[in-house]
């Protein structure tokens, strides 16, 4: 490389400085992630500084729970401006709403929990009915998750 060109790296180089694998480059290309790279002449990928800035937007938006598909319509919005970041903010509330949606059920999960282990500890102090309340399938843990509130709808 010469000082008055901007650096490349050959695909095992941006692996390296990006924590990804060789395959998982080849991957996001193939799947619109990244644009297609320009090859050597001896045919081997050569990725600039744009695009290992954008490897490494790709792993922490998959961090924070976008999924590759999110990340690829995130970064192939055509446009400029107010249309693009509209779309890009739109995608980021759906995502949002999904993650209070989560965050609902993982919070009832959790006093399901909490009601579980109370009970567990009632049982081994001696009160109680000496079957373990967790497993016994009679008895509810507490609030049924919306899965399971579905499957029960869905067999009535």
């Amino acid at each position: 490389m010469s000082n008055d060109t901007a650096p490349t790296y050959r695909i095992g180089e941006a692996a390296a400085r990006t924590a990804l694998s060789r395959d998982t480059l080849r991957y996001y290309e193939r799947m619109g992630l990244l644009p297609r790279q320009p090859r050597t002449s001896g045919g081997f990928r050569v990725y600039d500084e744009a695009t290992l800035e954008r490897l490494l937007f790709i792993t922490r938006a998959q961090a924070v729970g976008f999924s590759l598909e999110d990340i690829r319509q995130l970064v192939s919005f055509d446009g400029q401006g107010l249309e693009r970041c509209g779309r890009v903010r739109h995608l980021i509330a759906t995502k949002l709403a999904e993650l209070d949606e989560r965050l609902s059920e993982l919070r009832a999960f959790r006093r399901s929990l909490v009601g579980s282990l109370r009970a567990c500890d009632a049982v081994l102090a001696g009160d109680g009915d000496p079957e373990c309340p967790v497993v016994d399938p009679e008895k509810p843990l507490g609030p049924r998750a919306p899965r399971e509130r579905a499957l029960k709808r869905d067999r009535a």
